[in-house]
Formats: C-alpha cells, sequence, structure tokens
C-alpha cells in the first residue's frame, strides 16, 4: 500500500492542511494518511500552543469525512489514554523517530510519504537525521509560486544535494513534477497551497469574523465552544 504521514503542531488543522492531503491521497494514489499532532515540536518547543488534546480532537474532527484519512497518537505525550508511548521521560517528537514507529506496524512492500509544506521543507536540512528521514520516506510537498525546482533541490541536506552547476539550470523552473536523486524521492504537488496560517486564523477569530474559508465547520465549532486562541 501507498500510505502517508502528515505530522504537524495542527494549532489548528485548517482547509489549507486538507487540501495538501486530497491531493497527495489523489496524484500519489495513497491508500491512507495518518494525521500526526506533534506533542512537543522540536520547533516550536517554547512556543505556546493549544494542548495537545485539543489539537487531537480538531484534527479528530477535521478528518472526520474522509475514510482515509485517520488521526494518529504517534506523538501523544505518555499520559495520554491510548498512547502508543511508553513512560520514559519525554523528548521532543522528531520525525525520524515517528516515521521509524510507524513502519514497524507497516508491511516491508508498504511505500511512505512525507506529506509537507514547501516553507516547512525549505528548513529540511536544518531537522534531526534528515539525512536518514529521506532514506526512510519519500515526500510529498505541497508547491507554491515563487519556488523554483532548483530551490528544492538546493533545500536538500548536503550529503543529498546537488552539486551548484547541476542546480542553477533549473532556477527559473516552477517547483512541480519530481525529483528523483540518489537518496531522494521528492513529489511537488502544485496548485495546492493555501494563503492560511496559525496567525490569520486566530486574528480572525479574535475579531469574531466567520472561519469557514479557514476551517472546516466543526473545527470552527469546537473552537468557539472550548473559547480556545482567546488570548493569543
Amino acid at each position: 500500500m501507498n500510505i502517508g504521514i502528515f505530522g504537524g503542531t495542527f494549532d489548528p488543522i485548517h482547509r489549507g492542511h486538507i487540501a495538501l492531503a486530497r491531493a497527495a491521497l489523489e496524484r500519489l494514489q495513497l491508500n491512507r494518511i495518518y494525521f500526526v499532532p506533534a506533542n512537543l515540536p522540536p520547533h516550536r518547543q517554547d512556543a505556546l500552543l493549544a494542548s495537545y488534546f485539543h489539537r487531537y480532537a480538531m484534527v479528530a474532527l477535521a478528518t472526520a469525512h474522509q475514510k482515509a484519512f485517520i488521526p494518529s497518537l504517534l506523538e501523544a505525550p505518555p499520559e495520554a489514554p491510548f498512547s502508543t508511548h511508553d513512560k520514559r521521560p519525554q523528548r521532543p517528537n522528531y520525525s525520524i523517530d515517528t516515521v521509524r514507529r510507524l513502519k514497524e506496524t507497516l508491511k516491508k512492500a508498504d511505500r511512505l510519504f512525507f506529506l509537507i509544506g514547501i516553507d516547512a521543507f525549505s528548513e529540511i536540512a536544518k531537522w534531526h537525521q534528515a539525512e536518514a528521514l529521506f532514506r526512510e520516506v519519500a515526500f510529498a510537498v505541497a508547491s507554491r509560486p515563487g519556488y523554483s525546482l532548483a530551490d528544492v533541490a538546493n533545500a536538500l541536506p548536503e550529503g543529498l544535494r546537488p552539486a551548484a552547476a547541476v542546480t542553477k539550470p533549473f532556477a527559473k523552473e516552477a517547483a512541480k513534477g519530481e525529483i528523483v536523486l540518489k537518496g531522494a524521492t521528492i513529489h511537488l504537488l502544485d496548485g495546492v497551497h493555501q494563503a492560511i496560517s496559525a496567525t490569520n486564523i486566530r486574528a480572525a477569530i479574535k475579531a469574531k469574523k466567520p472561519l469557514g474559508k479557514l476551517l472546516d465547520e466543526a473545527v470552527a465549532a469546537y473552537i468557539k465552544k472550548m473559547s480556545l486562541y482567546q488570548q493569543h
């Protein structure tokens, strides 16, 4: 089977996330996609996040209409009900650890695709054991205008990055299609990006503006019911 893994803070999950997942599901013929809210995201350890439990609940609500979308507890805190973790001291949720944990439950013939937006992908070389992550999964990257094929290739970890002379001719080529290198496979999903961010969602909430264009209705109702993001 072709299986996607989509991690993030999901603070909150929004229509842009769902658009990326739907595009990957269709274009890469995925059988299922695991949505994995992070308990302790490495890049946002000092940020004020909604609790893991609220973020997981919103993921469950947003994915309820698509049978292939599965909310996952792979990065749940140890004290969470039904957590897949043991009781060892917590450390940041590194993607390489999560991917390997998921692969333990899959068949060897299954193919795993890591879903990510291109802005986050541009920082991929800084991730924990980045080169090892590329050996474990193929990447499905939501592209957007302003990024070229050269930008994508140059974002790779140093050990996987093509020489500058190789990437230079692609500096004006839009980031779409596929990049297949030794040790890295990247599927670029163009026409997917939506200009939605946690910042403009929270601004809309504080201004009491309609959220229908930003969030699934059930997620918007949950945020209102639980009074989330009122102080952010």
